[in-house]
């Protein structure tokens, strides 16, 4: 019987994405999802809300939620953007850069947690598996 990828691969993101943002809630004090667009901010220092939509595929009405609570939390700034004044730029603030610091060691002791028992070949062919999978987008037409 052919594994039944598609709800393994849902399954496993949502108990990841659960179990992740309980470590960073407890730890960190803030949300697994916040950490991400921390990272998204901090490796395209003011982009802007667009960017960080695509970086992390969600819908726009998402990211002005996060954002906002983001700026709530000290986390980020906006600043206008100089060629569209109709835009805003995302800025970490001193509170943002602590909290990406403090993130990286969670972070290593999750994807140690997430790793071990594996050999660098599986870990291989999981990485090239999850990255095919991120990048196809499923059609109507069936397989030939």
């Amino acid at each position: 019987m052919k594994p039944r990828l598609f709800h393994l691969v849902a399954q496993a993101r949502q108990n990841l994405f659960r179990s992740a943002d309980q470590v960073f809630s407890a730890e960190l004090e803030v949300s697994g999802t916040q950490v991400v667009a921390l990272f998204a901010i901090q490796s395209q220092e003011g982009c802007q809300l667009k960017d960080l939509t695509a970086q992390l595929q969600l819908k726009n009405s998402a990211i002005t939620g996060l954002v906002g609570r983001m700026e709530d939390n000290g986390l980020i700034q906006r600043q206008p953007c100089e060629q569209d004044g109709r835009s805003t730029r995302l800025y970490l603030t001193d509170k943002g850069r602590a909290v990406v610091a403090q993130a990286k060691p969670v972070l290593a002791r999750v994807n140690a947690q997430l790793t071990k028992g594996f050999t660098q070949d599986e870990l291989a062919v999981v990485a090239r598996f999850l990255h095919h999978a991120a990048s196809i987008h499923f059609t109507t037409e069936s397989p030939k």
